[in-house]
């Protein structure tokens, strides 16, 4: 049973109770004062509060998406996410292949005509030669006969890190909000590519082109793309194309709609933050290069770089978001170059969290549907 399992989740709960009770019941025999009875009374208060503590956990990372599996846990997901034959061209003849597909959660969803369908991908960069999983939400009107010569715009949609994918259906239900704004006429019908930005794991590479290293930048910038174009039918790019993203996955999204306007015709960033850490988790991502450094620096690139053509939405809270004051002077600093658009969505209170994030998405979403076109 994997990490993220409700069944994991249910016997860790049920275990918990079991020693909560266990101990309550069986305390009194331990009330004696010796090595045994205290050894006793220590052993069943320390596996009750691990059982605790492990449902809770387990709890959060279902609800947040923190870790994938249990070698992702325990550091052991060292490898690329995927398994491609690397000849030219992929095993399919082409960078793209489709794994498996799944149903939306919507009425009538088991039909793709009427849910649209959900498809697990595997992306091989031609360019970087990076390889990632994602997920590709195809919308109904993609499947209905009247629509077969249309192009849909597309919408790349990022985690944050670590984050899972999965997360991004399971947890902040990004195909059901866009089926249901779709539906009801609040926004065009739309591709999503729902991937993490954590390409090279276990490593953060904060969608930098790192010397040496991962070329992640470039991969989300011209590898996806073209992946994606050579598989469905797809808006133009830029005009066509629009990246999302939370957390780490929303620096990632304004930087890439910021440094690459000729892939991403508009960005958001939910809760985003505004320069690259540097920390075991990322290690050095510029090899001492400060004019790498100083365009990852959002904030910087801004105030004196030429202003790039694109669309920038970002989010935030006056309570709850440490980096508040920081998009306040981002938005400040892109409204003074005259050419990069920019809005916002600022809340009165909400975390850095799901919850708040999901409060964001309806809007984000009819944003970037406005800003967007098809071919």
């Amino acid at each position: 049973m994997g990490l993220t399992s409700n069944k994991v989740l249910a016997l860790a709960v049920v275990f918990a109770v079991l020693l909560f009770f266990g101990t309550v019941w069986y305390w009194p025999r331990f009330a004696r004062r010796n090595w045994r009875a205290v050894g006793g009374r220590i052993g069943l208060l320390f596996a009750t509060q691990v059982a605790i503590f492990a449902s809770i956990g387990l709890a959060a990372n279902q609800a947040f998406g923190f870790y994938a599996s249990w070698a992702d846990l325990f550091g052991q997901e060292n490898g690329q996410a995927l398994v491609v034959d690397h000849g030219v061209g992929g095993a399919s003849g082409g960078p793209l292949q489709v794994m498996d597909t799944q149903t939306v959660n919507v009425p009538g969803g088991a039909q793709p005509t009427i849910g649209g369908q959900i498809q697990k991908v595997g992306i091989f960069g031609q360019k970087t030669h990076i390889s990632s999983s994602a997920f590709v939400y195809l919308p109904p009107e993609y499947f209905q006969p009247q629509y077969k010569a249309r192009t849909f715009p597309v919408t790349v949609v990022l985690t944050g890190y670590p984050g899972t994918a999965s997360a991004l259906i399971k947890g902040l239900h990004y195909p059901q909000t866009a089926h249901e704004l779709a539906k009801s006429g609040k926004m065009q019908p739309m591709i999503l590519v729902m991937l993490r930005p954590t390409v090279a794991p276990p490593r953060d590479t904060e969608c930098v082109d790192i010397p040496g290293g991962p070329q992640t930048e470039t991969f989300f910038a011209k590898d996806i793309p073209d992946a994606v174009r050579s598989h469905y039918r797809v808006g133009p790019i830029p005009t066509g194309w629009g990246i999302i993203g939370d957390s780490t996955g929303g620096y990632c999204a304004l930087k890439l709609a910021m440094h690459r306007p000729n892939a991403y015709f508009a960005g958001v960033g939910l809760s985003p933050y505004y320069k690259a850490p540097l920390d075991p988790t990322t290690g050095d991502l510029f090899h001492k290069n400060k004019t790498l450094q100083s365009r990852a620096d959002l904030m910087w690139f801004a105030k004196n770089m030429p202003a790039p053509d694109t669309s920038l939405l970002v989010t935030s809270s006056k309570s709850g978001e440490k980096d508040y004051n920081n998009t306040l002077k981002f938005i400040q600093l892109v409204q003074a170059n005259k050419k990069t658009r920019i809005s916002s969505i600022i809340l009165a209170s909400g975390g850095h969290n799901f919850n708040t994030w999901s409060r964001e998405i309806p809007a984000a979403l009819q944003w970037l549907s406005g800003r967007l076109q098809e071919r």
